[in-house]
């Protein structure tokens, strides 16, 4: 029982702060920025179509966090917290460590819960346990993290390189 009061507690702070976090991105809300700001952001970042990646960074934080927190189709919102800040470590923070530098350990703080309730499952106070749900281990998380490896892969091919975004293009005139 301790377990799963435990399992609970990590889920709703972690799945519920990324919610937040997402629909700062997707909606504005707490004193975000909306999707315009977020499609700025991903210009900035040169992430190729802004559109495109800011959808779904957006989209990724607010489910992924909403289903981490609620225990619901687990390991999906592991995956989707996974995913956002690998991004976000390797297109903001890198190579830097602490938080207070600008670096990795505030993104850290999201996938580290995120990893262990892919080993512990989300345990009996979840809406999985509630309605009988259980994805195919360990081939959905590992599908799951293939894709979202796949997924990283094209951010970064798809990356217009710092350079050319600030090289101005030359009209020939033709």
């Amino acid at each position: 029982m301790a377990l799963s009061i435990g399992l609970l507690i990590l889920r709703l702070a972690t799945g519920l702060l990324m919610f937040g976090h997402g629909a700062q991105k997707l909606f504005g809300w707490f004193g975000g920025r909306g999707m315009q700001g977020t499609i700025g952001m991903m210009n900035k970042l040169h992430l190729r179509p802004a559109p495109v990646w800011a959808w779904l960074a957006a989209l990724t934080e607010t489910v992924g966090g909403l289903l981490f927190a609620l225990g619901l189709l687990d390991p999906l919102g592991s995956l989707g917290i996974i995913a956002a800040m690998l991004m976000a470590m390797i297109t903001v923070t890198w190579p830097r460590f602490w938080g207070s530098q600008g670096g990795i350990e505030y993104n850290l703080l999201f996938v580290i819960p995120a990893v262990v309730e892919v080993f512990t499952g989300a345990g009996t106070y979840s809406l999985d346990h509630l309605l009988g749900i259980a994805l195919p281990e360990p081939v959905s998380f590992l599908v799951g993290l293939l894709l979202v490896i796949i997924g990283i892969g094209v951010a970064l091919f798809t990356r217009q390189s710092e350079q050319a975004a600030t090289t101005p293009s030359v009209s020939t005139g033709d």
